[in-house]
């Protein structure tokens, strides 16, 4: 099972006050660039968050959450030096907590 890595915060500051959508096309562009397959998503209201192993991560992350998740730790490092203030950790998926690693809350409700 991959492990997957991610950068979380609040929606709010990771969406609208942190030049994201810049980030992201710059290294959209150099995946391209060197033919490398996208490794990174960007996931609004992640139910990883949900599993029990992560309730100590979710109470530290004003809600509604968004995060980055990639299996590139790398990747992760170096946005978190880019954004700053946000929180990183790691998590293995598929599991019994984590079945669909990117999935959203938000899929879930507009579903129900």
């Amino acid at each position: 099972m991959p492990t997957y890595h991610y950068v979380l915060a609040s929606k709010k500051f990771l969406l609208e006050e942190e030049p994201l959508e810049e980030v992201l096309r710059e290294r959209t562009r150099d995946y391209h660039e060197k033919e490398k397959e996208i490794d990174f998503w960007l996931v609004s209201q992640p139910a990883f968050l949900e599993a029990p192993e992560l309730a100590d991560v979710k109470a530290k992350c004003p809600q509604p959450a968004a995060a980055i998740i990639s299996t590139n730790s790398s990747l992760i490092t170096w946005l978190k030096l880019r954004l700053e203030f946000v929180i990183t950790g790691e998590f293995i998926a598929p599991s019994d907590t984590i079945p669909e690693p990117l999935a959203s809350l938000e899929a879930a409700s507009v579903k129900d």
